[in-house]
């Protein structure tokens, strides 16, 4: 564990985790200090940022892939810009081209607004020229649950699947069942486990959070392509991560699990700051430059690492 991660984990546990003991959700409150964020990184030499109402785009002339990426924040809050550290930080080290997708929000958009909007958002770019061989998936947290409900949604639609998928500490499951959740309840820095329902209410609504576009956990893995899982051994999310890989290995699904220990939740929002951050950034860049290059698909199951 670095001395940055640990001033992470300090600092979340101080700043954030209070709010998620509260006994309901300050929707205004979580969008106001997102968006008062002090530091946001740069454009990176040699890209060009451009911004729209649906969300914002990262080039650089040659890179050749290209990345949906798919902001957490519980389904109601952040945005492309409060997760920049994160999509640049993965554009620069996967040579890939990101769009960075400004989903509807819950609870003035429930479910399944997001899902529409981002199987909406990955069409457009085939339906712009780019091939789907040479587009990855991906997210954070709630972010990290969409892009898995992404694509089933767009498998079980027929539609061209994109080369793979990057999920980082994503939440699967919208049932909050997994084991973690008691677990690892007072080792996760940044959350109390009781908040977990109360944003899964808030994005359902009256839906089904068993429905395999809401809670991707409980939907079929066969036919998807590999995927890349990051997250912390500590979070209350851990079983969110584990329990998708283990059902996609045995759909017969390449599926990477990459554990960290004692950092927080979605830790690579922390680069290049942190070490840890940036060797995760670096490994999903890795995995991306092989799924999106490699001729034929390998759905063989690597093993389990941990960092």
């Amino acid at each position: 564990m670095s001395w940055q991660s640990a001033l992470a984990c300090w600092a979340v546990r101080r700043r954030m985790r209070p709010e998620t003991a509260k006994p309901e959700l300050d929707v205004g409150r979580a969008r106001a200090y997102t968006s008062r964020r002090l530091w946001s990184p740069g454009v990176p030499d040699g890209w060009r940022l451009q911004t729209g109402d649906d969300g914002e785009w990262l080039r650089n002339a040659t890179s050749r892939r290209t990345i949906l990426y798919l902001h957490g924040g519980g389904y109601y809050f952040c945005s492309p810009r409060s997760h920049r550290a994160i999509s640049f930080g993965l554009a620069v080290r996967a040579r890939a081209n990101v769009f960075s997708l400004d989903y509807r929000l819950a609870p003035e958009h429930r479910f399944p607004a997001a899902v529409d909007d981002a199987v909406a958002a990955y069409r457009a770019l085939l339906a712009d020229g780019i091939a789907p061989e040479a587009t990855i998936i991906a997210g954070d947290s709630a972010g990290g649950g969409l892009a898995l409900a992404t694509l089933v949604a767009l498998r079980d639609a027929g539609d061209p699947l994109p080369a793979g998928g990057v999920l980082f500490s994503p939440w699967t499951d919208l049932t909050c069942s997994g084991a973690s959740m008691r677990t690892n309840e007072g080792r996760d820095p940044m959350f109390h486990a009781a908040v977990f329902p109360q944003v899964a209410a808030q994005y359902l609504g009256d839906a089904d959070a068993t429905h395999p576009y809401a809670s991707p956990l409980f939907g079929r893995f066969d036919g998807l392509p590999p995927l890349l899982i990051q997250a912390g051994d500590t979070e209350l999310l851990l079983d969110d991560s584990t329990r998708v890989v283990e059902k996609a290995r045995a759909a017969g699904v390449r599926a990477e699990l990459q554990l960290w220990r004692n950092v927080p939740h979605i830790f690579q929002i922390w680069a290049p700051f942190m070490p840890e951050a940036r060797e995760a950034l670096a490994l999903a860049g890795r995995f991306i430059g092989e799924v999106a290059t490699a001729p034929a698909r390998d759905h063989r199951a690597p093993i389990t690492s941990i960092v």
